[in-house]
């Protein structure tokens, strides 16, 4: 069995991206288009469900959960994540907001705590199936209260070979925009390839549906894109 058929069990990001944990917050806004736009949309929508309970998984250095504890009206969020350096960095980040901030060292395959909300950035496109994202989905909404909500922000890709390329192009496009080669842009894009999968945006909100969420796509900054899923 290849790598990439089996569960998402470790992760490195510095194996990942080549890149120091501590440039990570800087490095990753150079990577991704509207990231910071993408932070502040998804916490927001997480603090509209007042939970006292909030997953981040894939949580990396803690800046989604850095946004989300900053709404009064999120009680804890649990940062969940498999790689032991990003989890001490989160630990550093939310210090602030004493116990408040959770911390478990987990994959996406663990069970799953009975939770309010649950968000992502950037981390679900290391589930390279969709069979086994929809399956994840499904754990999410069943551990969800009703009336608590799912974000998920993160890359989307057609399956349109040339509105492909074009994606492709305005991603490589903002990078070279943050002064990185746009050779290396591409490069990084076949490095990237061997662990991460981008999925169309409508077999996304098809597999959201499918696990029982009212689901729709509330923003996007090609490539990246912010999905929400409510249970009623």
């Amino acid at each position: 069995m290849r790598t990439r058929d089996l569960p998402v069990m470790s992760h490195s990001v510095r194996s990942h991206l080549r890149l120091e944990i501590d440039a990570y917050d800087e490095t990753i806004r150079r990577f991704i288009p509207g990231y910071e736009e993408g932070l502040i949309r998804a916490a927001r929508l997480v603090a509209e469900v007042r939970p006292a309970l909030v997953l981040d998984l894939g949580a990396g250095t803690g800046a989604l959960a850095e946004a989300m504890l900053e709404h009064e009206g999120v009680g804890a969020v649990e940062v969940v994540d498999v790689d032991a350096e990003m989890l001490d960095r989160a630990r550093i980040r939310l210090k602030r907001f004493g116990d408040r901030a959770r911390f478990r060292m987990s994959s996406f395959d663990a069970p799953l705590p009975e939770c309010d909300a649950a968000a992502a950035s950037l981390a679900l496109h290391h589930v390279p199936k969709m069979e086994s994202k929809r399956a994840l989905y499904e754990r999410i909404f069943r551990a969800l209260r009703p009336g608590g909500v799912f974000v998920n922000a993160d890359i989307v890709m057609s399956a349109d070979p040339a509105a492909r390329k074009q994606c492709y192009r305005i991603w490589a496009a903002h990078m070279v925009s943050r002064g990185i080669e746009e050779r290396r842009a591409y490069e990084h894009f076949d490095e990237w390839a061997a662990e991460d999968t981008y999925f169309p945006l409508d077999e996304e909100l098809a597999a959201l549906r499918e696990a029982g969420f009212h689901a729709e796509c509330v923003w996007r900054e090609r490539p990246n894109t912010l999905l929400a899923g409510r249970k009623k």
